[in-house]
């Protein structure tokens, strides 16, 4: 091993090798992934609270806040890594500085979700001060990074300015948008307009030239992020079912409970990794942003089971003020969000041919979480629901074992070759 290989020295950016053997993911990567352990667990427990308090809709903009701008933050991290990572000591300092930002970002979510609450004359005033604040210090590093690329690689200049512009005016847009008095109404259409922004810079950018993001790379990230949305679930229970524990001891339905969160974790997992991913983005570049910007909407939804389970919880412990169907609901509705995405984004990348018994094993899945849910409001125990609902996931992986593999193979073997 050479002196240099130890020298975190300077180096140009320009550009990895998109077709690099070996590429993995590096332990500066492992450890920014951590930090965002916290955020999702904020959202998820914010989220937890306000539908305990009976305020959905306070709880589900304060979720949609938290996740969209954590998991958006960390997306754009990790393509950037992917094709201009030099592990020099300038790179490492600014990853550190957007990983202070995710923790300013972090800390301020409860701040913002008690804002949510709605004062005596009924009325919410959101407070994103903190998050915002730490969120454009995250993207302020990131802006840094672009702005290096510019300069130090004349082949993706023009590419690393849109990315640099879209940044810059997203930015300004979310400090006048904190900082200024204004209602919720006012303060989602204005989000909505930056989220366009935000989402529309990278489209816009890579039209001009194609960042030397690495495939296998790119997929391993996600799966390890997906890893640590499914660990706040299991957080999440533990949590919700030792706070349960403190106060009334272990029941059947706490038993429940937990081995039912464990067996929803466990079922998303290996649905999620059913299709080799970096070998489908490989050979299907195209389908990169339908399949990187829809794992925005997946993320939310595995952390806000996590936050269901925390309600499961609540419902079992204070059975009068919290209804078991609602309880259910909030456990349902994520895993039928996450299981349809699933299927969407394997579909994505190689093809809806591939699941006519996918998709069939899948909407038995979504039928019988429904069925759940209906029999419970109709007065069936809390449990019996939430077994039912455990259950639905791993019937689609027996399926899948069973036939719905060879269909898979089928389709894989015409993208891949």
């Amino acid at each position: 091993m050479s002196t240099g290989s130890l020298h975190h020295h300077i180096r140009r950016m320009t550009g990895r090798d998109p077709h690099e053997r070996g590429r993995a993911a590096n332990t500066l990567e492992l450890l920014f992934d951590l930090v965002f352990v916290i955020s999702f667990a904020q959202a998820a427990n914010g989220l937890a609270n306000l539908i305990h308090h009976e305020n959905l809709t306070g709880g589900l903009i304060g979720f949609g806040f938290a996740m969209f701008a954590g998991v958006w933050a960390w997306i754009n991290y990790s393509w950037f890594s992917s094709a201009f990572d030099t592990d020099d000591w300038l790179f490492r300092a600014a990853t550190l500085l957007q990983m202070v930002g995710v923790v300013i970002f972090a800390v301020s979510i409860p701040q913002m979700f008690a804002s949510l609450e709605p004062d005596e004359t009924g009325r919410m005033v959101l407070d994103n001060t903190g998050m915002v604040l730490g969120y454009v210090v995250m993207r302020v590093a990131m802006l840094i990074q672009w702005l290096r690329v510019a300069v130090q690689n004349s082949a993706m200049r023009q590419t690393a300015l849109r990315y640099a512009a879209a940044l810059a005016i997203a930015q300004v847009g979310w400090v006048v948008l904190a900082f200024i008095e204004t209602t919720v109404t006012t303060m989602l259409v204005g989000s909505l307009v930056l989220y366009c922004v935000e989402l529309l810079g990278p489209v816009v950018a890579e039209r001009h030239g194609r960042t030397p993001w690495h495939a296998h790379h790119i997929a391993e990230r996600y799966g390890l992020l997906l890893i640590i949305a499914l660990g706040e679930g299991v957080v999440g229970t533990e949590v919700a079912v030792s706070a349960a524990l403190e106060s009334s001891g272990w029941s059947p339905e706490l038993l429940v409970l937990a081995l039912a969160g464990l067996t929803i974790t466990f079922s998303l997992w290996w649905l999620w990794f059913l299709i080799p991913t970096g070998e489908a983005l490989h050979a299907r570049p195209g389908r990169v942003f339908a399949w990187g910007y829809g794992h925005i909407v997946i993320y939310a939804a595995i952390a806000a089971i996590g936050a269901g389970l925390h309600v499961g919880a609540y419902a079992i412990e204070d059975p009068e003020h919290v209804a078991s169907s609602g309880a259910l609901l909030a456990i349902a509705v994520p895993l039928v969000i996450a299981l349809v995405g699933f299927e969407i984004m394997r579909s994505t990348l190689i093809g809806w041919a591939h699941s006519r018994a996918e998709t069939g094993t899948m909407t038995i899945a979504v039928v019988l979480i429904v069925g759940a849910v209906a029999i419970t409001v109709a007065g069936a125990p809390f449990v019996v629901g939430l077994v039912i609902i455990a259950v639905a996931p791993a019937v689609q992986i027996v399926a899948d074992e069973l036939w719905g593999h060879r269909s898979r193979a089928r389709a894989l073997e015409r993208v891949v070759g």
